[in-house]
């Protein structure tokens, strides 16, 4: 088998990605992603492309001594390499591990060019490990389908072509091609619930269930094919009980409990927001369509709120501004992958990304993260392709904007600081940067509300 994984791979890859894909391996020079990179190279002439980037994350006093070793072995590969530093930003509560996962995979839809496709190295044995802390956590039908072998990504697609793979086969490739690899001590560390669960656990599993790995992992493909079921009737749901950008309540209490569960978590997942824990789902499900007509019920959690009013649950962002006290560059940043509204300031006014297959906002084009700041003097953007670079200054005065408004106007920048380049003035003006094509494949509109 070992000595077939190759055209194993491409076949696989083939099936997810289609015919001759231009493929961007996440290379962290371990013994599954240098397996992948090796079966991918001996069958390059059947890709569109082929080339290999490392994350170095900085957790370890040898990472860079990895990034060395990955950029060697691409060299002797005559493959093309790019090696990629990680910043870090740790949230209240979250470990360093999940922090390195989310700024690795937010480096590497930063740096996939248009048509390429992402392929990771997961195996069948990660997707065991992930079904069974996704059980151990509680998590429902979404939470154990684990790993898809394809979903989308950034501007293209990630591709898994090893879950049907175990780590003893690639262990078994890499001695009969005699690789070289690196090892991550943390990787032994059985105080992370993976390498426990790797270390203790699953040699327990495998001991007294023969195929245990391959039996949880067509458990995964089950809940995936039941995550897709619900998720289709929950988009049915939600055109049956959508009211404005909101929910109808006696639509909704129409139907039956779980599926007004379900419905709530796609409605809230399609916002961008963070999940409700099942309580507070089911608070949202039940207390809240229940409470008497007059009652203005609410529902929060991290940044979130669900209120109801005048027979409508509304989906809101608590206001990002700061404290009194805290830093002023609180209330600059803007992280829209995250949350889609953005609150101003203490009147409500707000940003909102709305998806739109029509929309004039590339979205594979605007940062991660967006700069909120003061009008400075000396602003310029292009409001269209074919304009011409124009003042902020004269945009406003065309516009016969008065002072009140021009003051309420946000502004939003790529980049910080001075050399922060406008790319928007409230969803007036966009900066052709960002301005969406006929080739744009993922489109969104601003909306800019304000209150009265």
């Amino acid at each position: 088998m070992a000595s077939r994984l190759a055209q194993l791979v491409l076949e696989d890859l083939e099936r997810l990605a289609g015919a001759r894909p231009r493929v961007m391996v996440a290379f962290s020079g371990g013994l599954d992603s240098t397996v992948l990179a090796h079966a991918l190279i001996k069958q390059r002439r059947k890709l569109g492309g082929l080339r290999l980037v490392h994350i170095d994350h900085g957790l370890q006093p040898a990472s860079r001594d990895w990034s060395r070793h990955c950029g060697a072995q691409a060299r002797v590969w005559k493959v093309e390499f790019t090696s990629l530093a990680a910043k870090l930003t740790l949230r209240r509560g979250e470990s360093p591990e999940a922090a390195a996962r989310d700024a690795r995979y937010a480096l590497l839809a930063r740096e996939l060019r248009a048509g390429e496709v992402l392929v990771t190295a997961q195996h069948q044995d990660d997707q065991a490990e992930t079904l069974l802390l996704q059980l151990f956590r509680g998590a429902g039908v979404a939470g154990l389908a684990a790993m898809p072998p394809h979903a989308p990504f950034a501007s293209g697609c990630i591709v898994r072509p090893l879950l049907a793979r175990t780590r003893a086969e690639l262990a078994l490739y890499a001695k009969q091609h005699r690789l070289q690899w690196v090892e991550d001590p943390s990787n032994q560390n059985e105080k992370f619930a993976r390498n426990f669960l790797r270390h203790r656990v699953m040699p327990l599993l495998r001991e007294k269930w023969q195929g245990v790995d391959a039996a949880i992992a067509r458990s995964a493909r089950h809940m995936a094919e039941a995550s897709k079921l619900l998720n289709e009737t929950a988009q049915r749901d939600l055109v049956a009980v959508a009211d404005g950008d909101g929910l109808n309540v006696a639509a909704m209490r129409r139907l039956n409990l779980p599926r007004r569960r379900n419905l709530l978590r796609a409605f809230i997942a399609g916002a961008g927001f963070e999940m409700p824990s099942s309580v507070q789902i089911m608070e949202i499900a039940v207390g809240m369509l229940s409470a008497r007509v007059d009652a203005q019920p609410e529902v929060s959690w991290g940044s979130c709120t669900v209120s109801r009013r005048a027979g409508r649950l509304h989906l809101q962002v608590k206001s990002q501004l700061p404290a009194k006290g805290e830093s002023e560059s609180a209330l600059k940043s803007w992280h829209w992958k995250a949350h889609r509204v953005f609150v101003l300031n203490d009147s409500a006014d707000r940003l909102t990304l709305l998806d739109d297959r029509t929309g004039d906002i590339d979205l594979d084009k605007l940062p991660a993260v967006i700069e909120l700041r003061p009008r400075r003097g000396g602003e310029k953007l292009r409001p269209g392709v074919r304009a011409r670079t124009q003042t902020l200054k004269n945009l406003l005065q065309s516009a016969k904007l008065n002072v009140e408004q021009r003051k309420r106007l946000p502004l939003l920048f790529a980049g910080e600081g001075p050399k922060g380049r406008l790319i928007a003035a409230g969803d007036r003006w966009l900066d052709a940067s960002v301005i969406a094509t006929v080739k744009s494949r993922h489109r969104a509109r601003l909306v800019w509300s304000q209150s009265e």
